[in-house]
């Protein structure tokens, strides 16, 4: 499952690449599509990067003019970030690039086969739906130190 969704992922920033964005531009833009109008701080936790991530990637796209970044009314304290015209209009396209792509790759396999992955992922996004909330919290994985090195 990891080797999929790593070789799909790749092919998917190819065809973002080809829209003229970076993979987290590509990112933060869709979950803008799919949400709306969202503080800083929320669009940084739904896509799970630092703020610094974040607020470098916003600016960057304020500076493309596909999304503002203004003060939150309901929250002083916070920016809120909305697509502009353009920028909802780019991920129309970007939406519509991405799914070309996916489309091509179904149309490659047969009916039946079409069939049992849709029913596959169907059941595995609601696997993940469901996990999702019990890991927000999990403690990140403990790499081994690194061997030391002696010195010459």
């Amino acid at each position: 499952m990891r080797e999929v969704a790593r070789l799909y992922t790749r092919a998917q920033r190819v065809v973002a690449d080809c829209s003229q964005t970076s993979n987290t531009q590509c990112h933060l833009l869709t979950e803008l599509g799919r949400s709306g109008p969202l503080s800083l701080s929320e669009l940084g936790a739904r896509v799970r990067l630092e703020k610094s991530w974040i607020s470098r990637a916003v600016d960057t796209l304020v500076a493309r003019g596909l999304v503002t970044k203004e003060p939150n009314p309901a929250d002083a304290r916070s920016w809120l970030v909305t697509l502009t015209a353009y920028g909802t209009r780019s991920v129309d396209e970007l939406n519509a690039a991405l799914d070309a792509h996916a489309t091509r790759l179904m149309a490659s396999l047969t009916e039946r086969d079409r069939a049992a992955i849709s029913k596959s992922l169907a059941l595995l996004m609601q696997v993940l739906e469901q996990e999702q909330p019990a890991h927000c919290g999990a403690r990140p994985l403990k790499l081994p130190n690194p061997p030391e090195r002696s010195q010459p």
